[in-house]
């Protein structure tokens, strides 16, 4: 698969490109196993059908990019994932005054990253072997004492920002950053970056898709800091499948309905959820889950998801789910037809083959 070029990348919302344009008014990819369509994504309601089931992530977007000091130097702390212990897992990053995107290698161990709000971050050790760019950091207080989850998420809200990346115009509110479906959590855990596959819908569609007999199973999963320079899988990450979605789902498993995932970060969470026998049940907790096309996908049917960089782990998951020629044919269509990338860009929707042949996609559901 080609790189994207640079001009493809959406650098404004769709609803600031023009008058009279919504969050809606992006375009719509859909790919049938090779067939391809285009459309735009308020046409959804007809591409689907009753007793769909839409898997949505109601996931918040925090205002995870905090300016700091670490010595002289200034540095900017995008907040990841918080641990059961209380540490927050951390990426620094090199202002440059076009979002925050020149990653630093963090540490060494033992590095005290200055924070406003009288909060500092004591760099612990790397996430993982290869280190650098992902620290687990604890939060202390000037004093040295322990600064509580309250203490960093009140630092966030009163200092931070969204996490954006060069390709965008320009620092965009908060609100941008949320979907129609993101709910707060009790706890104030919530995502580093946007769950963006979800980002086109608004009220009135949401409206119109269940008044033809669409439905919506609320999950959520905190999704961390993705990376524009490297393309790990995905870490681990919290999320919780409450029992009304799960049995919409099953239901729909049992019935002639499709379970389309809104967003990878959807699958993640709904597939996490599976039991030995293929069925999805309530849970919550930690998924370390990556899906590949070795693992298959045991509920999925389909998906709505972003545009994706050629390197991006993603891509495995979309392959999983429609198979390695249907993406290359989806991604050759997005490129000719000039789709835009990214968060604020344009859509894929991948289903089911509609050929008199079709089954439904229970890849390794033993």
């Amino acid at each position: 698969m080609v790189r994207v070029p640079p001009e493809l990348s959406a650098r404004v919302p769709a609803e600031q490109r023009g008058p009279g344009l919504d969050r809606d008014a992006v375009r719509l990819l859909v790919s049938r196993g090779t067939e391809v369509s285009h459309h735009v994504f308020r046409e959804l309601p007809g591409l689907l059908r009753a007793g769909d089931v839409l898997v949505v992530n109601t996931s918040e977007t925090l205002p995870a990019a905090v300016d700091g000091r670490i010595g002289p130097a200034r540095v900017v702390v995008h907040f990841s994932t918080r641990g059961d212990d209380g540490r927050w897992a951390v990426e620094l990053r090199d202002p440059d005054g076009r979002g925050t995107t020149r990653a630093r290698t963090g540490g060494p161990a033992g590095t005290k990253v200055c924070l406003p709000g009288g909060l500092r971050l004591v760099l612990e050790e790397p996430l993982d072997r290869a280190g650098g760019r992902l620290w687990w950091a604890r939060p202390v207080t000037d004093g040295g004492g322990p600064a509580g989850p309250g203490r960093v998420l009140g630092v966030m809200r009163a200092h931070g920002r969204p996490i954006r990346y060069a390709y965008t115009e320009r620092d965009q509110p908060l609100s941008v950053y949320r979907t129609v479906f993101a709910l707060p959590s009790a706890d104030g855990a919530g995502s580093a970056e946007m769950p963006s596959a979800a980002r086109p819908f608004t009220a009135g569609l949401v409206a119109e898709l269940v008044s033809r007999g669409v439905q919506f199973a609320p999950v959520a999963l905190h999704t961390g800091v993705a990376s524009a320079e490297a393309h790990e899988p995905p870490y681990p990450e919290r999320f919780r499948v409450p029992e009304a979605s799960a049995r919409l789902i099953r239901a729909a498993r049992a019935g002639s309905g499709r379970v389309v995932a809104v967003g990878t970060t959807a699958v993640r969470a709904v597939e996490s959820a599976v039991d030995a026998g293929g069925v999805v049940r309530a849970r919550e907790g930690w998924t370390d889950l990556v899906v590949t096309p070795e693992r298959g996908v045991r509920v999925v049917d389909g998906l709505l998801t972003g545009l994706h960089e050629p390197e991006a782990s993603h891509l495995l998951m979309l392959e999983a789910i429609a198979g390695r020629d249907a993406v290359e044919a989806g991604y050759a269509q997005a490129l000719h037809g000039r789709y835009l990338w990214h968060e604020f860009g344009d859509v894929h929707l991948v289903l089911p083959s509609e050929g008199p042949h079709a089954e439904r996609c229970v890849s390794n559901c033993a």
